[in-house]
């Protein structure tokens, strides 16, 4: 590889499948991360090997079952969340600085992407605490929790069905919240597409929205918020 004379780590050509981002931590302060749905297991293999040998603290994301073995036989002390469907390399993360991210599921439905967004948040280096069953169905549950909530410098909720939950809580904290949309529901919930719009469509200020069922975004959002100043 070519140096860069900006001082850039060069991208890694992979045969025809992959460009990896060695500079991204440099670049951003914030490490790669790998999608692993759609990619073949071979692919993983190359991928995870090149990272390993370069010792790149990487997020892979929703690995699918038959993907874990080889990421885990390529990346030493790595750790895997089944929920999440998340492998962390290094498995250990880093010491947290910066300020609290809470993390809200509206309900134990919604669980798997509320986990991808506060194990992100936590290895990208943020102190990060989940509560969980929380949805507008018992309002009481979430006005028990305000003190946690108040503490935080950035909240990511998860919610499906309705997607009430991202505009309850901005009306009762000063944090931003990142609204995060899941596919849990019955069929009008399209999938995802009502809860979207609820919060596309929420009154309270400080509510900003990332994809269906994408915990990764959120939790990588609020940790970014919630860096050290």
């Amino acid at each position: 590889m070519t140096p860069d004379p900006r001082g850039w780590t060069p991208p890694e050509e992979l045969a025809d499948y992959a460009t990896l981002d060695h500079d991204r931590l440099a670049r951003r302060g914030l490490a790669e991360a790998v999608l692993c749905d759609g990619k073949t297991v071979e692919h993983l293999h190359g991928i995870a090997g090149e990272l390993a040998a370069r010792e790149s603290r990487t997020l892979f994301t929703r690995v699918r079952e038959d993907q874990v073995a080889v990421l885990l036989e390529q990346l030493p002390g790595a750790a895997y969340d089944p929920v999440a469907r998340l492998v962390a390399w290094p498995g250990e993360p880093p010491e947290p600085t910066g300020g609290l991210v809470v993390v809200v599921a509206a309900g134990t439905s919604d669980l798997p992407v509320a986990r991808e967004a506060a194990l992100t948040a936590r290895h990208l280096g943020r102190e990060t605490r989940t509560i969980a069953d929380v949805g507008v169905a018992g309002l009481h549950r979430i006005l028990g929790r305000l003190e946690v909530l108040r503490e935080a410098r950035a909240i990511v909720v998860a919610a499906g069905m309705d997607g009430a939950l991202p505009g309850v809580v901005a009306g009762l904290v000063t944090a931003p919240v990142i609204a995060v949309p899941t596919s849990v529901g019955y069929g009008a919930a399209f999938g995802g597409l009502a809860p979207l719009l609820t919060m596309l469509n929420a009154c309270a200020p400080g509510v900003a929205v990332v994809n269906i069922d994408n915990g990764y975004g959120a939790g990588h959002m609020a940790a970014q918020i919630a860096a050290p100043v």
